[in-house]
């Protein structure tokens, strides 16, 4: 979803980060950052024909996340990983397919925290494909990190990765998850949400939601932090003078629920919706340590009593 940039002040994580590998180096005990990049060089090919939702494209780009959750032992939620949609845009007629993957949680199983992403984008228009790499191969390829560190670190609640289909159409699979999210949903106790988090050029990942539960104003300070690296920069929630990205992907459907949630994302870039949204384009070390960010807030609310 659009996304506009605007002079920025920005508050940061408390938590610590450390200094990262170079991206062909993270075999450590997050994830293997080669497999990551890899996810998205396939998954923001030209075969996939931008993955927009109804489409052939998108048929191949479910199969790729579902054996890819079977890979890294990722169970259905339910007897099967997808939760099928129909719904109805500008007179036409949708059939959508959510994809939902269940981590079983060690301490607390009852209790659940979504991480989530849309796979689809805008597919071919006037002969070009709009393979949607940043946006957003990069958060569903992320869900194959998370799942990759579970295997090594499972966590105390129960996860559920999600890969929405038509957010780009008006975040109509996420709506229709919240309306029918199989476990109820005052067991949900937040959403991590995911939507462009590969390329950044001042470096700077932004985290949206640190007010929609107590908790998490725990987690963050009022001041910047920075790396030579990276910078987590919390904002764009309404609370201050920038746009405020609530609404702007999956996350506000659950937001709507009143369910607690972070949404991580970018600002926009020149390749933003443009048929040269493509894996040349991303930036690799920023890509994988974004994800490292991501997955080591995860462990802190892990740790959290709700």
């Amino acid at each position: 979803m659009k996304k506009y940039i605007f002079v920025l002040t920005s508050f940061c994580l408390i938590l610590c980060v450390n200094v990262f590998p170079q991206a062909p180096e993270l075999k450590d005990d997050l994830f293997d950052g080669e497999a990551l990049l890899m996810h998205v060089k396939n998954l923001s090919s030209d075969a996939f024909e931008g993955r927009r939702t109804g489409t052939k494209g998108a048929v191949k780009a479910r199969k790729y996340i579902i054996n890819t959750f079977c890979k890294l032992q990722v169970k259905p939620l339910r007897k099967s990983y997808e939760q099928s949609f129909m719904f109805i845009k500008n007179k036409k007629e949708y059939k959508g397919v959510n994809i939902l993957g269940l981590i079983k949680g060690t301490y607390k199983p009852n209790k659940y925290i979504v991480v989530s992403a849309h796979y689809d984008h805008e597919g071919i228009k006037s002969g070009q494909i709009y393979n949607g790499a940043d946006d957003n191969a990069s958060g569903v390829c992320a869900l194959f990190s998370f799942a990759e560190y579970f295997k090594v670190h499972p966590p105390k609640h129960s996860v559920i990765l999600v890969a929405f289909d038509a957010e780009e159409l008006g975040l109509r699979g996420s709506r229709h998850y919240v309306n029918n999210t199989v476990v109820p949903s005052k067991n949900i106790l937040l959403n991590i949400n995911m939507d462009m988090i590969s390329r950044s050029g001042n470096k700077e990942l932004f985290v949206v939601g640190v007010e929609t539960h107590q908790h998490f104003k725990q987690l963050f300070s009022s001041k910047e932090f920075k790396t030579e690296d990276i910078k987590i920069l919390v904002g764009h929630d309404g609370y201050d003078e920038k746009d405020n990205w609530t609404y702007s992907s999956d996350h506000a459907n659950f937001y709507k629920k009143g369910i607690p949630f972070l949404y991580f994302g970018v600002e926009d870039h020149e390749d933003y919706h443009e048929p040269t949204d493509d894996f040349e384009n991303i930036h690799p070390e920023f890509y994988c340590k974004a994800v490292k960010q991501i997955i080591t807030v995860f462990k802190q609310i892990d740790l959290l009593s709700f």
